[in-house]
């Protein structure tokens, strides 16, 4: 890249810059900020699919099964407590577990405190896809980071923590 393509900036700053020209009333530092973000999510997306897809997962089948897999032996959980923990609807979760179970990924088993639901259990097969996936996951995201100092991913993390808790209230 030259010193030209380096004063231009990203995608970001060329969407800034039209709306500098064509509305230059308007203030547009947050405009970059949620851009960059969203520009980040997006590219963070397509390399922690790809990484999913290594292992014929998809990232909200991975989710599941390191939902379940993180809650530690015997690596069960209630619907309703998977449902709540991944933050989707009951319908949603129902539709994912019989997925999964299909694919013997998960079994579901009686749930001994309620004769009216059933637990969600991680299935050996799941508990060995989900532990080299999440070795998988960890090392992707440690790629995608690379570029950046033990120091700058201290103070992004800072940052985005300050962030989160703001949209959080």
């Amino acid at each position: 890249m030259n010193d030209k393509d380096t004063n231009k900036g990203d995608a970001v700053d060329a969407i800034k810059r039209q709306w500098q020209t064509e509305r230059p009333d308007l203030s547009l530092d947050a405009m970059g900020i949620f851009g960059r973000l969203k520009r980040c999510s997006m590219l963070m997306t397509d390399r922690l699919d790809n990484t999913f897809a290594k292992f014929d997962l998809n990232y909200w089948e991975f989710d599941v099964l390191a939902t379940l897999r993180r809650s530690g032996a015997p690596y069960t959980l209630a619907p309703t407590e998977l449902f709540s923990i991944m933050m989707i609807t009951s319908g949603t979760m129902t539709h994912r577990m019989k997925r999964l179970e299909a694919r013997g990924l998960i079994e579901r088993l009686p749930n001994p405190d309620d004769a009216r639901s059933q637990l969600v259990k991680l299935s050996q097969t799941g508990f060995d896809i989900i532990n080299k996936t999440a070795t998988a996951h960890v090392d992707n995201m440690e790629n995608m980071l690379s570029g950046m100092s033990d120091t700058q991913k201290k103070e992004l993390d800072s940052k985005l923590t300050e962030l989160l808790a703001i949209f959080e209230k």
